[in-house]
């Protein structure tokens, strides 16, 4: 049976390489975009056996067009497709619900097992993805919702660590110096009683501040 899928990733390039490398296989790709928008309204028309997601894209990112999806598609499974080795973006993955997270230097017969398998409804998360992420995502919560008072830069700061930015981007997005953010992002971990960023990260996902 073939499977249609539907890729998602903002470079043209890493989108044609995807259908050339799946060209000979069970695997037909059946829409493409380039933005997390466009992704999500075109898996709710195509209905695809699988979304492969890019996490980081203009006009809405992977990692919200994930959670929309599960919300509303939850029987389309979602691997996301990332050129990031990123510790926060495996964390959020892996709490939204994705299937997988895959990089973009992975073998081409990896790729293609690993669609084939998500497709199928198998979760395919490695032993070492979920071992470097089960700390953040099993942190207990030491303080309550109503114990945690950011401010409202905090906040945004917040918002920016969990989408998976470095301190320098974070500053450049907000205006703000680097050790200003330095020192927010302390705070927060403070406040928050997490004791990294990607802990920091699954605590705004799961109160649905992005």
């Amino acid at each position: 049976m073939t499977l249609k899928i539907l890729i998602a990733d903002d470079h043209e390039v890493v989108r044609a390489g995807l259908k050339a490398m799946l060209e000979k296989s069970d695997i037909r790709v059946i829409a493409e975009a380039s933005d997390g928008v466009a992704a999500y309204k075109l898996a709710k028309k195509h209905h695809p056996s699988l979304v492969l997601l890019d996490v980081r894209m203009p006009e809405g990112d992977g990692l919200t067009c994930l959670g929309r999806l599960r919300l509303d598609l939850p029987d389309v499974p979602v691997l996301m497709f990332s050129a990031f080795d990123n510790p926060t973006y495996i964390a959020r993955a892996l709490a939204l619900g994705a299937s997988g997270y895959l990089l973009k230097s992975a073998a081409r017969d990896k790729i293609i097992n690993a669609i084939r398998a998500a497709a199928s409804g198998d979760s395919i998360w490695s032993k070492d993805d979920l071992r470097r992420v089960t700390g953040a995502l099993a942190a207990p919560s030491i303080v309550s919702d109503n114990d945690v008072q950011l401010t409202k830069r905090e906040s945004e700061v917040l918002k920016q660590l969990a989408l998976g930015l470095t301190n320098k981007e974070i500053a450049q997005s907000l205006g703000i110096s680097y050790e200003t953010v330095k020192e927010h992002v302390q705070h927060i971990l403070q406040k928050l009683s997490v004791t990294d960023r990607t802990q920091a990260a699954v605590w705004a996902v799961r109160r649905n501040l992005l």
